[in-house]
Formats: C-alpha cells, sequence, structure tokens
C-alpha cells in the first residue's frame, strides 16, 4: 500500500515510518506532510492508498485536511494522543484509530484491518458519521454506527429511546418503532452514551432520558414515549430519581 505519513510532529513521524518498515513490508512510503495544507498537496499529488493522519496538527486537524476533499479514495488510520473528543468520535463511527505513541502491534495491526475492512460504501457512510460528529458539540445530536450482518445504519443518538440486553447481541429501540439488533453488548453501549443522557436502569436496559413518559415508583417501572415499559432494578431506583429530580 502506497502511504503518506500526515504528522507536524518529527519524532513522530520518524518512529511510524521506523515501525512500517520494521513490521510492514506491504507498506511503500511514498510522502509525509507536516500540516493540513502540505498534506492537501501531497495526497493530490500522490494518490495514494493509505494515509496515516494525525488528529491536532499545527496549521488545524486531520478533520479538516478531509473536509477539503470532495470525494476520498484513500484508506486512513488516525493517530491521536489522548484527545477524548477525538476518541469518543471515533468509537461511535465505528472508525478505528490509534493512540501516541506508536507500539509494534497497533501498526501490525491496524495495517491488517485496513487491508481488509474498507468496503467503500461502509467506509463512507461511517467517515460521513465520523466528520459529523466532531463539529457537532452536542453528544445527543451526534451519531452512531450500527452494524449488522446484512447493514449498516448510521443513525442520529437522539433517535434511540432504548437498549435491551439479549445475551451477547443488543436491541436497538428507536423513535419511528424500527428496531435494530447488534452483536454488541449493553455495557458498551452504556460507555459510549455516559455523556449522551442515557441510564441504565436495569442489567437489561438502557434507556435514552429524553424519552420517559412517566416513572411508577410502586411498580419500579418506566413508560417510555413509545408506550414500552421497562423495569427498573432495585439498586437503580434511587439514581434514576436523583436523575429526573435533577431534570
Amino acid at each position: 500500500m502506497r502511504t503518506i505519513i500526515v504528522d507536524d510532529e518529527p519524532n513522530s513521524v520518524e518512529l511510524t515510518s521506523n515501525l512500517l518498515k520494521t513490521y510492514c513490508s506491504n507498506v511503500e512510503i511514498i510522502a509525509t506532510a507536516s500540516s493540513v495544507q502540505d498534506a492537501y498537496k501531497s495526497i493530490a499529488q500522490h494518490n495514494p492508498d493509505l494515509v496515516f493522519l494525525d488528529v491536532q496538527m499545527n496549521d488545524g486537524t486531520g478533520f479538516d485536511l478531509l473536509n477539503l476533499f470532495q470525494t476520498i479514495s484513500f484508506k486512513i488510520i488516525f493517530i491521536t494522543a489522548h484527545q477524548q473528543f477525538a476518541i469518543d468520535a471515533f468509537k461511535r463511527s465505528a472508525i478505528d484509530y490509534i493512540l501516541k505513541p506508536i507500539s509494534p502491534p497497533d501498526i501490525v495491526n491496524t495495517i491488517k484491518k485496513a487491508e481488509h475492512y474498507f468496503s467503500g460504501s461502509e467506509w463512507n457512510l461511517q467517515l460521513k458519521a465520523l466528520l459529523h460528529n466532531q463539529t457537532e458539540s452536542l453528544p445527543q445530536r451526534q451519531k452512531i454506527i450500527l452494524k449488522t450482518m446484512e447493514r449498516i445504519y448510521s443513525i442520529h443518538i437522539q433517535e434511540i429511546v432504548r437498549f435491551h440486553s439479549e445475551g451477547s447481541y443488543t436491541e436497538v429501540f428507536l423513535a419511528d418503532g424500527k428496531k435494530i439488533v447488534v452483536s454488541k453488548l449493553l455495557k458498551e453501549f452504556e460507555e459510549l452514551l455516559s455523556n449522551s443522557g442515557f441510564l441504565r436502569v436495569h442489567q437489561s436496559h438502557l434507556i435514552n432520558m429524553d424519552f420517559i413518559f412517566c416513572f411508577e415508583k410502586s411498580e419500579s417501572q418506566v413508560t417510555m414515549k413509545d408506550n414500552s415499559l421497562v423495569p427498573v432494578s432495585t439498586r437503580k431506583k434511587e439514581l434514576l430519581l436523583e436523575v429526573l429530580n435533577a431534570f
């Protein structure tokens, strides 16, 4: 894969380059760039297969660079320091990233994924969700990527009413009445949406607080605006009341 490294830290460029040369014989480094503008010119000139793209640079972000292209035909591996806003955007868009400083296992694993996981329409949908998420400051207005065996969905978080765990699968219920079943644990969604107005009220249920219609204290049960009934566990009852009182 003909590769360009985009990073404004010389030491990071050197490390990435050395790791690729040492552990990834199928990668050819054809250029490096240290700014958004230089990277744009280099990508336009060389038409690479793969770009290692730092999130934060002196003259802008990797997202700014991507927004300069009408179509993106190259694969991207994002590199970031511990910037939580970027990490959240990647996770919700189901796009892989590697953290600085890069290690040999990181580079090997991400190159293996880059060889296989990009299909045009799926990648473009995920990339659009990523670019949307990094510009949207309100977490509930961001998008989340949901994947099933047959389809990939890009869903606004505020359209999700609740999640229900079914073993290793999770049912996702939307405001328009649709249901999507994904092979992902409820705990993963709880962590992913911890700052987006969702609360786990039961071992098997994660709900969007904006869709609560009422809470029957005596029944320990929530009625959602789509008329679904969700049980509230004893140990979650006080937490739910605290959150409701804070609204």
